[in-house]
């Protein structure tokens, strides 16, 4: 079913489309991304910050549509597209249950329909000085010492709360394993993550051709509170 079939079944019974990935005219175009406007202004002014310290600051992922975080789940779900275990090594696809592909695949990737990035609010960021964004993997090497945007992350950690930038997959924080170069803007996103609904995502979802729908919904709840509605720690 197209995204259009889908705003159009759930019209009248999701309150806030825009939460999953359903509704981006509220963003605002960012260069070449879409982001939540204030998002943009704060990111615009860590940016500037971080160029004065030398660092290259570079979204390489903003505005996801539903559309989009559907594509990936289904290729992740049939084996068309690598499985990462936490150490970023490929997982033996055949060997898997149907409960084992769901929890590999949301190690990394979201739900269609429940990822931060159908928000505007989050980004994945990388230091554009020391790797070019063809060669970026979003792997953690990448952000630990001798990686291209080591420097970056710790100048994150020590600036980005400033502009009201968080990390919010953070160990034992959340399902989603720890990613070093997701940043979330904290004062809209924590309305969101308030705000978003796990019977509305119920009812897009239900409306939605994905890969392993059964075994998802049956437990859509406990993904949802484990990994969308997980408690994280606010920029400090």
């Amino acid at each position: 079913m197209r995204l259009s079939t889908i705003n159009e079944a759930t019209n009248s019974t999701v309150l806030q489309p825009n939460l999953y990935g359903l509704d981006a005219s509220a963003l605002v175009e960012f260069e070449s991304l879409l982001l939540q406007r204030d998002t943009a202004s704060a990111f615009a002014a860590m940016r500037m910050a971080a160029k004065k310290d030398g660092i290259e600051l570079a979204i390489c992922s903003a505005y996801r549509s539903f559309e989009k975080q559907l594509s990936i789940w289904n290729a992740k779900a049939t084996g068309k597209r690598q499985l990462l275990d936490l150490q970023h090594q490929p997982i033996d696809f055949i060997s898997l249950s149907s409960e084992e592909i769901i929890n590999a695949i949301l190690l990394w990737s979201a739900l269609p329909g429940a990822s931060r990035h159908h928000w505007g609010t989050d980004i994945d960021v990388y230091d554009a000085c020391h790797i070019n964004r063809d060669n970026l993997q979003l792997v953690a090497k990448e952000y630990q010492a001798g990686g291209p945007c080591h420097s970056l992350y710790l100048w994150l950690q020590q600036n980005a709360a400033r502009f009201g930038f968080y990390f919010p997959f953070q160990h034992g924080k959340s399902g989603v394993s720890t990613e070093e170069w997701h940043l979330s803007y904290f004062p809209i996103s924590k309305e969101y993550t308030n705000q978003f609904s796990g019977q509305d995502l119920a009812k897009v979802l239900h409306h939605a051709e994905f890969e392993l729908k059964q075994p998802v919904l049956s437990q859509l709840d406990k993904l949802v509170s484990h990994y969308v509605k997980f408690v994280a720690a606010p920029p400090v």
